[in-house]
């Protein structure tokens, strides 16, 4: 193979300490290099494009356009540079690097607190968690195990499903001072909260309970359920969000169902990897963690949820014995501590 014609990394950082500085001398003295060392990495660089990176205007050093755009490439070679070396760095001889992707919310609300204890019962496997907002899909070889909310598995990979997504209406309990609404319509008077990655998700929570509204697609748009869970604890509207993902905020009262309905069953959460990589330690280590703590969790979600629905029977039962009038009587009764989720 021949050789190629790529400029050292001493000749990138001294143009990008010049083109910051736009002065050589103070480049050289940040890179502990005389100017002229300086000086003439960067003709060599400029020799080597084929063009020339900088111009004189009154004795001041200015990027031309090729200079200017050039710059922005050779920071993020430089950084990616960093951050590699660094990467390697921080693992001893004997650390296997296990790559998790995951939806960037999920990781932070759902995965990360059940990873507690995994890097002392694998002191040897490093995780390097990844928030994802698309696929990356172990098949690919771009990370060693994904995490995923589809309606199927993906082709390639091994899956793993977890539990089914159920999404419930929710919002501030502040939002619901004048109580709970009595129709859809009310509720879509409340102001919807919108996800950009889900555009039908009203439309369809609607369309599952046979009603039809003009302003599904209305409200307030946001990129993550971070956000949108965000906007709901505000009191900005109501946010339509997988149970498993606000679980905290629902037993701490900070956010309530505005609406007793769960859609659930279109989507299913999974663990994945490629098929070919199932015997690999590392990928058997964590799947195998999240499987046993799950069983745990079940039992656990189950018992509270038949809880917290007997706390919900005997306080709907005392509603219907007090409130007599007609008035009382077309309010459903307050659905805030029914459990709309398995987890």
């Amino acid at each position: 193979m021949p050789k190629r014609p790529l400029p050292s990394i001493t000749a990138l950082q001294s143009f990008e300490a010049v083109a910051r500085y736009l002065s050589a001398t103070r480049a050289a003295q940040e890179l502990c290099l005389t100017q002229s060392a300086v000086s003439k990495q960067v003709a060599q660089l400029e020799e080597t494009l084929k063009n020339p990176l900088f111009t004189r205007i009154r004795k001041r050093l200015k990027l031309t356009p090729a200079g200017e755009m050039y710059l922005i490439e050779v920071r993020k070679i430089l950084n990616q540079v960093e951050m590699s070396s660094r990467y390697i760095q921080s693992y001893g001889g004997n650390t296997e690097v296990l790559t998790v992707s995951a939806p960037p919310t999920f990781a932070a609300k759902w995965l990360i607190p059940r990873l507690v204890g995994f890097g002392r019962k694998h002191p040897n496997i490093h995780l390097d968690i990844r928030g994802e907002l698309g696929s990356s899909s172990p098949a690919n070889n771009s990370v060693d195990v994904e995490f995923f909310s589809e309606s199927g598995t993906r082709p390639g990979a091994a899956c793993l499903r977890l539990f089914d997504e159920e999404v419930i209406a929710v919002c501030s309990p502040e939002l619901l001072t004048a109580g709970l609404p009595n129709s859809l319509q009310q509720l879509v008077d409340l102001r919807l909260l919108q996800l950009n990655s889900r555009p039908q998700a009203w439309h369809d929570w609607f369309e599952a309970q046979d009603w039809n509204s003009k302003g599904s697609y209305h409200g307030p748009r946001f990129e993550t359920f971070h956000m949108l869970i965000s906007a709901a604890l505000c009191g900005c509207g109501v946010a339509l969000v997988p149970s498993c993902l606000i679980l905290d905020e629902l037993e701490q009262g900070r956010l309530v169902t505005a609406w007793a309905y769960t859609q659930g069953a279109e989507r299913s959460y999974y663990l994945s990897y490629a098929e070919h990589t199932a015997g690999v330690p590392k990928i058997q280590a964590l799947a195998q963690w999240v499987e046993d703590h799950m069983d745990d969790e079940w039992q656990s979600a189950e018992n509270a949820k038949s809880s917290l629905i007997a706390s919900h029977t005997r306080t709907s039962a005392l509603d219907m014995h007090i409130n007599q009038s007609p008035a009382a009587q077309a309010c459903p009764p307050d659905s805030a501590s029914q459990p709309a989720y398995r987890s």
